[in-house]
């Protein structure tokens, strides 16, 4: 473990903004006199007491008494009104209070009354707890007349100090409640009127059986008209991820945080637990957290305690069938188990597969106990569950299954037939990364099983090849290397020129895909084809060619890609391989591209869509979409472009291809076209990392093209730090030097540090032109945001009088202008001419070349803007943004207004702060309307009045403790506050809080002295 994790209430709140503005309204509305109570309900450890505590901190902020109790874990038989006794004591004058209220005294002994009114007080405690003492009336004993002086005494206060300011009361773990509590609260929902008073409850639903005690009063208090509830679920996968993050202070390896976030399932204290005591190996479970989740299921009678432990060896769901036969108990006697399992939420009851399974609630619940189980006890079980396995004909899975079980109970014969089987079944299945890891299994027993006990239509070669294969297609490049030179090695020994051939065609695939290793990869299928050469035609022999012609072809070797390529469609038309046909007619297809004949290019495209699906060639069929989908982006037709690669990426999930090589092509196509569009949501849905099934090399792509709209949107600290994240990775793939160097660009626009964005600039294009050759295409996007950067610097330059640093920046900006001209003209384009987005950059540059020298040309920024009118709306909001700018400067306001408001509702749609912010700011300061309402004067402020004053006073250089004494508040509440300021400005410290909000004019300087 590399660092300690902190608790989920020392980081910003995650992913609840949508349940805490809920509750903030709530809040409100009672503040104004619309009294309201609030359930809050969610699995243990799901977060409610975090919110609850975000809640007071609003509340507290707002003027209002906050008084919190909480229920303890001691059933029936715990003390009454624990959690009002401690939520009262909170109060700012219990002595007066109780004056006022004496039968609040029951709560409070350690409070002396005067002598009469403690008489009193003693008689109603007496009729309070002992029956029959002052006779009855009604129907109720009189000791409910005690109880309810009692309940009246704690309205009567609360609504007394609701007189003078809002209250909120809190009552957290309402599942532990006595029955007392119980009935004062309801005592109380049931009389909210008009005072200013909110009541908020939170309980575990997952505690909830059919029995429990609890249920009574959620049936009563639903039907008051002043209830609210509110369900807390757990985090989405990506949420899961950012609060994992946030706990470890970005001190994990990705791959360990989305383990540790998918093993929690959205629980944040799962999460917590896990994260604090995770081992190396990532396969513990920490203590405390089994205690925690062993606990639900000791409270089972015995034979439900055996059910649960010979479910857990079956996985998170089991068949009732399998269960009746591995429990080996009466199937009367096993219901009734059951039952038991389900009313105590340990089991879910579901359908599956046209199966009555039992599911555990939670999956952390059976890992806690399969470990407790005994070795002996584990192998027992296992064993029993393979019997009754190969004894039957399970559905689909119940290959895996047998393996799983015959590995744990140690029978390897029977484990690698069934891996083997299971390995087919999932790819026939379309789960690719299901099937390599069944293939590893088999790979990792072949050479423990004795020869005479393996199958006898497999070998290890073969084995290899498909793992290399199922790698590839899963998205696993480098594993898909490792594997295929594994069977090239072995292919050798055996002899085999065929197999040799075979092997070496599969490697070649393999290396082609990862970034760097297309030299290696054309050596590894020059040797395939000398094999083959000569041969009479058949398939392995077509597909070698097709391999060659397409490495050929990335090689910039037109003349000889399209000379084996057109071999490939006569050699494979004559054997009858489609999918080889299909496959060189992409080759084909990018060739044409190449040369201009778009449309002829297109229309092979689209023959070869048309035989890879008819033939099954499902990877044929995705690249063929994808180069179909990237012609029309290049081509500045954006609608098209989307509707392709969604098309694509369609196919892909619905065949187990979504990360294949192609596959995550489209995706990645997915992102970067949907940025352009402004279809934002979709860009960043699509930029999700899969989880552990991918290489580094794809998380990386994905995470790169995905920061557009993580700077675009303004999240600029969390941008900064995948930044330095990803400089290691540059090397890994070209797009990812060349969309960090883009991002890093623009990140350092926004954040206003023109000197460390040039310099970035400049190791990017260094970087580029070493990998990519002196006139990559990246070169015209780096050079025109270079460029604007060099320009921030020449103004700064000249507003410090600063001659020769002007001078620089407009020099080196200069240069870089030129070299998106040159780039333009002598680059080489994959369709063989620059498309519209290039000539926009250019567009771009240029008129950025004119702000450098200090009179920004409208006619260059009007350009630009047109430019990018092919559909890159957020970049031409930009340039209107400047356009507006030069406008201004030129005295002409009433372009200017049209323009800046244009884009100002691009802005705001797409969430784009920072823009937005700008556009507002030069508005501010040029007296332009971006509505039809009055010029805007002053910034909106997204902080509370409370947060404002702590951020002055840190502004100040004040420590987080004279900030509480300052304001009468705890070290503690300072540090919610900064967290929450600091998450609003997408800060990860004061300092550079506090210069975030300078730069965006949140703060200003006379605030602060």
């Amino acid at each position: 473990m590399q660092g300690v994790a902190r608790l989920g209430s020392g980081i910003p709140m995650v992913a609840r903004d949508r349940e805490l503005e809920r509750l903030r309204a709530v809040f409100e509305r009672s503040a104004k006199g619309t009294a309201t109570a609030v359930l809050i309900s969610g699995d243990a450890g799901v977060g409610k007491t975090r919110v609850t505590e975000e809640l007071a901190t609003v509340a507290r902020d707002k003027g209002a008494v906050v008084l919190v109790g909480r229920c303890l874990d001691a059933g029936e038989t715990g003390l009454p009104y624990l959690p009002f006794a401690e939520a009262l004591s909170q109060i700012p004058d219990r002595e007066q209070a109780v004056l006022a209220h004496t039968a609040l005294a029951r709560l409070f002994p350690d409070v002396s009354l005067p002598t009469r009114e403690r008489r009193e007080n003693n008689l109603s405690a007496i009729t309070a707890v002992v029956p029959g003492a002052g006779g009855r009336v009604g129907n109720r004993p009189e000791q409910d007349i005690g109880q309810l002086q009692l309940f009246d005494a704690v309205h009567g206060v609360l609504t007394d100090l609701a007189a003078t300011r809002p209250v909120l009361l809190i009552i957290e773990d309402l599942h532990w409640a006595d029955g007392s509590t119980r009935r004062l609260l309801s005592f109380l929902v049931s009389r909210l009127r008009e005072q200013r008073i909110m009541i908020a409850g939170t309980y575990r639903s997952d505690d909830l059986h059919r029995r429990h005690p609890l249920r009574p009063l959620l049936a009563e208090l639903v039907r008051q008209p002043a209830l609210e509830r509110l369900d807390l679920t757990p985090f989405s996968a990506a949420d899961s991820r950012q609060f994992v993050t946030a706990l470890a202070e970005d001190g994990l390896p990705d791959d360990l945080v989305r383990e540790v976030a998918g093993r929690s399932e959205g629980n944040a204290f799962f999460a917590e637990e896990l994260l604090a005591a995770y081992t190396e190996d990532g396969e513990s479970l920490p203590a405390t957290l089994v205690d925690v989740l062993l606990a639900r299921v000791e409270r089972l009678s015995e034979t439900a305690q055996h059910v649960v432990r010979v479910a857990s060896v079956s996985g998170r769901r089991v068949p009732h069938a399998d269960l009746l036969a591995v429990s080996e108990l009466p199937e009367p006697e096993l219901e009734e188990a059951l039952r038991e399992a389900v009313q105590h939420h340990v089991f879910v009851a579901k359908q599956h597969q046209w199966m009555d399974v039992y599911a555990f609630r939670h999956a952390l619940l059976r890992e806690a106990v399969y470990g407790d189980l005994l070795p002996g006890e584990r192998v027992r079980l296992h064993a029993a569950y393979a019997r009754n396995l190969a004894a039957n004909q399970g559905p689909r899975g119940a290959a895996g299954a047998l393996a799983h079980h015959s590995m744990e109970s140690h029978q390897l014969p029977q484990a690698l037939s069934a891996s083997i089987a299971a390995a087919r079944e999932a790819k026939d299945a379309g789960a690719p990364a299901e099937s390599l890891d069944y293939y590893e299994l088999a790979l990792k027993l072949w050479e423990a099983v004795p020869p005479a006990d393996r199958p006898a239509d497999k070998d290890e070669v073969t084995l290899l090849r498909k793992a290399s294969y199922m790698a590839g297609r899963s998205g696993e490049p480098e594993r898909a290397v490792s594997f295929a030179r594994s069977a090239v090695k072995l292919a050798d020994e055996s002899g085999d020129r065929a197999t040799s051939a075979m092997m070496r065609r599969r490697l070649a695939s393999a290396l082609f895909v990862v970034e760097g290793r297309e030299r290696e990869a054309l050596q590894v299928i020059e040797q395939a084809w000398a094999i083959v050469d000569g041969w009479p035609p058949d398939c392995e022999k077509s597909w070698i060619l097709a391999v060659y012609a397409l490495i050929l072809r990335s090689m910039r070797e037109p003349e000889e890609a399209r000379k084996f390529a057109e071999l490939a469609v006569q050699e494979a038309r004559a054997c009858d391989e489609t999918g080889v046909v299909a496959d060189a007619l992409v080759t084909l297809a990018a060739l044409d591209e190449q040369n201009g004949r778009t449309e002829e290019s297109r229309e092979r495209l689209r023959e070869a869509i048309r035989l890879a699906h008819d033939d099954g060639e499902l990877s044929v069929e995705l690249r063929a979409r994808y180069y179909l989908g990237i012609s029309t982006y290049e081509q500045g037709e954006l609608a098209d472009a989307v509707r392709i690669i969604e098309e694509g990426i369609d196919r892909a999930r619905s065949t187990g291809l979504a990360w294949s090589t192609y596959g995550f092509e489209l995706r990645a196509m997915k992102v970067i076209s949907r940025y352009a569009t402004g279809d934002w949501d979709d860009s960043e849905a699509a930029a999700e990392p899969p989880g552990m099934r991918v290489s580094s090399t794809v998380s990386a792509r994905l995470a790169a093209v995905g920061s557009y709209v993580m700077v675009g949107r303004g999240r600029l600290a969390e941008a900064t730090r995948l930044a330095a994240e990803l400089r290691s990775e540059w090397h890994r793939d070209f797009q990812i030097g060349a969309a960090m160097g883009a991002v890093g660009a623009e990140l350092a626009l926004w954040q206003g540090r023109p000197e460390e964005g040039a310099k970035l600039v400049r190791e990017a294009l260094e970087w580029a032109s070493r990998v990519g050759g002196q006139w990559v295409l990246v070169n015209i996007r780096l050079g025109a945001l270079g460029a604007a950067l060099c320009a921030d610097l020449a103004e700064r330059a000249a507003r410090r009088k600063d001659e020769a640093e002007r001078r620089a920046a407009v020099e080196e900006g200069t240069r870089l202008v030129e070299l998106t001209r040159q780039t333009a003209e002598f680059g080489r384009p994959r369709t063989g001419t620059l498309g519209p987005e290039g000539l926009a950059w250019v567009a771009r540059a240029e008129a950025e070349e004119s702000r450098l020298r200090g009179a920004s040309d409208p006619g260059l920024w009007a350009a630009a803007v047109a430019a990018f009118d092919y559909g890159a709306i957020y970049e031409q909001a930009i340039c209107r943004w400047r356009l507006g700018e030069a406008l201004l400067g030129a005295e002409r306001r009433e372009e200017a207004t049209s323009v800046l408001r244009t884009a100002d509702e691009v802005a705001t749609r797409l969430d784009a702060r920072p823009l937005r912010d700008a556009l507002r700011k030069l508005a501010r300061r040029g007296r332009v309307a971006l509505t039809d309402g009055a010029v805007p004067r002053e910034t909106l402020d997204p902080f509370t009045p409370r947060e404002r004053t702590v951020l002055k006073l840190v502004a100040l250089g004040r420590t987080n403790r004279q900030v509480g004494e300052e304001l009468f508040i705890s070290e503690k509440t300072v540090s919610v506050h900064l967290s929450r300021i600091m998450a609003k400005l997408g800060a990860t410290r004061r300092a550079e809080a506090v210069a975030i909000a300078y730069d965006r004019g949140l703060l200003v300087q006379q605030e602060v002295h």
